[in-house]
């Protein structure tokens, strides 16, 4: 057969759990693989960790098509040995709807047998054997959460005739912005797609429950992580080396993900301040590793307002090979998120051997399966006695620390990719 998979979001540069996701599926689907033939469609050549799979890349604008030159000296170690890889690079003249339209276009003049979408998004034009992962629906539960944003062009009149063609095309349901896409891409691929895929039991009874579809079609598969660098890290020097790197000191609490109001990171600050404020002899500062995103201005307020510019760090964007040093030379790792379809760092903290404090929310008491000291995300004091408490009682976070080793047997991305594999072999038939 030939799979069609979209490697838009795994061909990122600075990725988070949606692009990790895509992009370790199809490390692992080349490797386990060599029956099947793949197509990746990009919407630029491919690079960095995805480049040694390009045995051939082609830029594909309209009718033409144009081979990219494939420069030997910078790719890495190839693991598709097989040569069953080929990159389609869809050139879009907009920086808006590549999926719908270019991708589209794609599955219409040449279809794959099966097209896998790993995030959210499934074309208008699909092949009838479409697979498609939907990571969570946070935007129908935490609506304040999600900033909402015109899709299109900064150009007035064309944003309105856009809206006016969604709202015709959508029967006055939606509207042309970031919130109503997400919905209407979900209902669509819901309805559309062979088969859903969610990332935990979770997601799919809110799927259910939400969008009252059949769920025999929607079939749970875990997420993974990378086991061959998230792993108990005993060189001391290694992670003092990579905390000086990123100007960190121990000790530290530390999340890892995206500096969003989704994750509930001004609650997180402002916790951190109580905690400090009732313990002034802790001395653990508060390391907040990730990208700025909606809802950053209002933490850098929390953190003015309770001056405590000294105590938080945040050093931005961590190149992967450093993170799991930033784990191990955590006191203890702290994930405040309000809703998660899974969370990928909860893995990477457990693999690595560092205490957890987290929500009792969504999806992850059913990921840490008991592993990890949890709060009330919508209690400041709540995620404040944790913060605490995980500090200072050493018996527990040695607790902690076994039951994470334990837990952490239960994942892999090699597993996470087989079960997919079973999916696409199963519609062969």
């Amino acid at each position: 057969m030939i799979i069609g998979i979209d490697a838009s979001r795994a061909n990122r540069d600075h990725k988070s759990g949606t692009e990790w996701y895509a992009y370790y599926i199809i490390r692992w689907l080349a490797k386990l693989d060599s029956k099947n033939q793949y197509i990746l469609y990009t919407d630029k050549p491919l690079k960095g960790g995805l480049l040694d799979l390009a045995t051939s890349q082609y830029f594909v604008d309209g009718g033409k098509i144009e081979k990219i030159k494939v420069d030997k000296k910078s790719r890495q170690e190839i693991i598709s040995p097989h040569n069953n890889f080929k990159c389609k690079v869809l050139k879009w003249p907009f920086t808006y709807f590549w999926t719908q339209g270019r991708l589209s276009l794609e599955m219409f003049f040449q279809p794959p047998d099966v097209l896998f979408i790993p995030s959210h998004a499934l074309p208008l034009i699909h092949p009838k054997k479409s697979i498609v992962t939907i990571h969570d629906i946070g935007f129908t539960k935490e609506k304040a959460l999600y900033r909402k944003e015109d899709l299109g062009p900064n150009y007035k009149a064309t944003k309105k005739i856009l809206n006016l063609f969604v709202k015709i095309f959508t029967k006055g349901k939606y509207r042309a912005d970031s919130t109503d896409y997400l919905h209407w891409s979900t209902e669509f691929a819901l309805k559309k797609a062979k088969i859903i895929i969610t990332v935990s039991r979770f997601t799919k009874n809110e799927l259910k429950k939400v969008y009252k579809v059949d769920g025999n079609k929607i079939k749970v598969i875990y997420n993974g992580y990378n086991k061959y660098i998230y792993k108990k890290i005993k060189d001391k020097n290694k992670i003092v080396d990579v905390l000086v790197k990123y100007g960190i000191e121990q000790p530290y609490l530390l999340y890892v993900g995206r500096i969003d109001k989704k994750k509930n990171i001004p609650a997180l600050v402002e916790a951190y301040a109580i905690m400090k404020e009732n313990n002034k002899d802790i001395p653990q500062k508060l390391v907040l590793a990730g990208d700025a995103y909606f809802g950053y201005d209002e933490v850098n307020y929390m953190i003015s307002e309770f001056a405590l510019e000294d105590q938080v760090i945040m050093p931005g964007w961590i190149e992967e090979e450093d993170l799991p040093y930033l784990y191990a030379g955590a006191t203890a790792f702290v994930f405040p998120s309000n809703y998660e379809g899974f969370g990928i760092p909860l893995l990477q903290a457990m693999a690595c051997g560092v205490p957890i404090a987290a929500s009792r929310s969504s999806s992850i008491p059913e990921v840490v399966g008991g592993a990890a000291l949890l709060f009330d995300p919508k209690n400041v004091r709540s995620i404040a006695r944790a913060l605490e408490k995980i500090i200072i009682d050493a018996e527990l976070q040695d607790k902690l620390k076994k039951l994470s080793q334990e837990r952490i047997k239960k994942f892999s991305w090699q597993r996470t990719a087989e079960d997919i594999l079973k999916i696409i072999n199963g519609l062969e038939k």
